[in-house]
């Protein structure tokens, strides 16, 4: 039985008990990916990230994410969760962190001015499908538009309607492998869109605050709004803010946030 370090972080928020909670695990070397995957099952999180220091000049670490149900291909949250961990816990030096991902490249985190830590993730835009009635009914009502990338985005026409939705997971679960994006434009005037994202077939019905989604997200609603700068909200009851920018020359998008530790500990395994 070895020890090694956790970490809880809120992720997209300044403040306890709001944004995305994620547990992060710092390894010399990595642990079977059975061990991984039960440990992310044990912390019973939306996401588990690990890394690992690289040993060569291009990135400064390996890193995964694990849901409680299995390991994903992306995810924002907590990426920022191991960057905030790497410069408060364990006083990383250089103001931008490298991460090598097996099937999203290089993201890289930098420290902001204000504070906040910023991703750079690959633009995933959707395409425009119709609405079909299954989708309809796991909703439990009619998006005005549908799109496609990983992730089912739908688009509705008012912030209220996108609260009120209550999907049927089950349902979700079957249309989509990861997860279902809703969306609308934002009431408030110092925000641009808001959203949620449900996730039943990854074992997360909702999660609180997704900075994968806005990889879709950003690029839908640049175009809509023909603005490259954008401030968005999840309407999770966590809730949480990305302050946003669209490079649609590069195909890539900047999600800035802020994060807090919540616990820090050891595990046995």
């Amino acid at each position: 039985m070895q020890e090694y370090s956790i970490y809880q972080i809120d992720a997209f928020t300044a403040v306890a008990f709001r944004g995305n909670p994620a547990a992060v695990v710092p390894l010399a070397d990595w642990l079977a990916v059975a061990v991984m995957q039960n440990i992310a099952m044990e912390n019973n999180l939306s996401e588990t990230a690990f890394f690992v220091r690289a040993d060569d000049d291009e990135v400064d670490f390996h890193l995964r994410w694990f849901t409680p149900a299995a390991e994903i291909d992306l995810c924002g949250h907590a990426t920022l969760a191991a960057a905030h961990v790497l410069y408060k816990e364990l006083d990383w030096y250089q103001d931008t962190l490298k991460f090598s991902t097996e099937k999203a490249g290089i993201l890289t985190v930098s420290r902001q001015p204000d504070g906040r830590l910023q991703l750079d993730f690959p633009a995933r835009a959707g395409e425009q499908i119709d609405v079909f009635e299954d989708m309809v009914q796991a909703l439990g009502a009619e998006p005005e538009q549908l799109f496609l990338a990983r992730d089912h985005m739908a688009v509705f026409e008012t912030e209220a309607q996108v609260a009120a939705l209550n999907p049927h997971m089950e349902k979700l679960s079957r249309i989509n492998d990861v997860g279902i994006i809703v969306t609308a434009p934002s009431d408030q005037r110092d925000l641009d869109f808001v959203s949620r994202f449900f996730v039943p077939s990854q074992g997360i019905p909702e999660d609180p605050v997704t900075g994968s989604s806005h990889c879709t997200l950003v690029p839908y609603w640049a175009e809509r709004l023909d603005k490259t700068t954008l401030s968005a909200r999840q309407i999770s009851t966590r809730s949480g803010d990305l302050k946003c920018l669209y490079l649609k020359d590069k195909a890539r998008v900047h999600m800035a946030g802020h994060a807090i530790t919540y616990l820090k500990g050891s595990i046995f395994v």
